[in-house]
């Protein structure tokens, strides 16, 4: 039995991932967490414009601005997430955790 918190080696080819699959989950990870800061920036500076209502000529440009990005993110996220998924491999039966074997 492992102690908890320590990682065990593990002989399985299908735990260690192709430069390949490396590279498509961090792809889908750097656009995920970019996704994440434009919701983030838009959050914030739509609550700017509402609480404070800036006059500089520059802000009604620029508050909408992540807004724009987070509807360039999402799609582009979702085909990588999807374009990741279809590149793994089913899990095998031997993988399969003895817990999904009983029904709930």
């Amino acid at each position: 039995m492992n102690a908890l918190g320590r990682r065990m080696p593990c002989s399985s080819p299908s735990r260690h991932p192709s430069p390949a699959t490396h590279r498509s989950t961090r792809a889908v990870q750097r656009t995920g967490h970019l996704l994440c800061w434009s919701l983030a920036a838009g959050m914030t500076t739509a609550a700017a414009d509402l609480l404070l209502e800036p006059q500089a000529p520059w802000w009604g440009v620029v508050w909408p601005l992540p807004w724009y990005l987070t509807c360039l993110f999402v799609p582009a996220w979702a085909i990588l997430r999807a374009r990741e998924k279809a590149t793994q491999p089913p899990p095998d039966e031997d993988t399969i955790p003895e817990d999904w074997d009983r029904a709930a």
